[in-house]
């Protein structure tokens, strides 16, 4: 089983990641963007917890990739802020053809500032909110099993 605390769009606003972060006792570290250095935050604050980044529309001259698809356990999880495949509430097919191209059965993403997770086209689709900007600040904590089943709770900073 693996455990991985998920955060987007924090906009310098770290505070609350680096405590959820912590306080989460994850065995990985996923930041989706906006502000991309923040994530290098997380790396110094927990460097022996793996990391794995992508920068958002809102990153300028970026640290991290666009796209990344990762292994966590059994299940091939395909990151991106979203911005790139026009995510909306409304609109998340281009994003699940995108990570089925990839062969992800799991796709992180973030840019609505909305927390959401649903299924579509055998891709679970995830976001976890904004943990830095809006009315309510939130992460994911997103639990993949031995057998690949997927499980999310979002959790609200403070």
């Amino acid at each position: 089983m693996i455990k991985a605390a998920v955060f987007s769009d924090t906009h310098g606003n770290n505070f609350p990641m680096l405590e959820a972060a912590r306080a989460s006792k994850a065995d990985v570290l996923i930041h989706l963007g906006d502000h991309d250095r923040d994530a290098q935050l997380l790396r110094q604050a927990l460097p022996d917890t793996p990391l794995y980044s992508v920068c958002g529309n809102c990153d300028y001259m970026p640290l991290a990739p666009e796209r990344l698809t990762i292994e966590l356990g059994p299940v091939k999880a395909f990151l991106t802020h979203g911005h790139l495949y026009n995510v909306s509430p409304w609109h998340l097919d281009s994003l699940a053809y995108a990570a089925e191209e990839q062969g992800a059965k799991l796709a992180l993403f973030g840019h609505t500032h909305k927390a959401a997770w649903e299924e579509l086209g055998g891709v679970t689709l995830i976001n976890p909110g904004t943990a830095g900007k809006g009315r309510e600040l939130t992460y994911a904590l997103v639990t993949i099993f031995d057998n690949g089943a997927i499980s999310c709770e979002f959790h609200n900073l403070s």
